[in-house]
């Protein structure tokens, strides 16, 4: 395959996992929350909003990565 090619399958297959890595990131804060908020401390349900918060702010970060990248091409 010529270098460009591979290029540009390497770049599809990134851009498309980044739907999954904002999915991810967004939902193993929630799942440490709610861990967290009902087997160690109790406190429903601050520690899922806090978490879940981060989960979601991981997620933009993963994509403010993501277009960061992008525009060095």
């Amino acid at each position: 395959m010529k270098r460009e090619t591979r290029r540009y399958w390497r770049e599809l297959a990134y851009y498309s996992s980044l739907g999954l890595q904002v999915a991810l990131s967004i939902f193993i804060g929630l799942a440490v929350g709610i861990f967290l908020d009902r087997r160690v401390f109790n406190t429903t349900p601050w520690f899922t909003l806090i978490f879940l918060g981060l989960g979601i702010a991981a997620g933009f970060r993963n994509i403010g990565i993501a277009v960061k990248k992008a525009r060095k091409f």
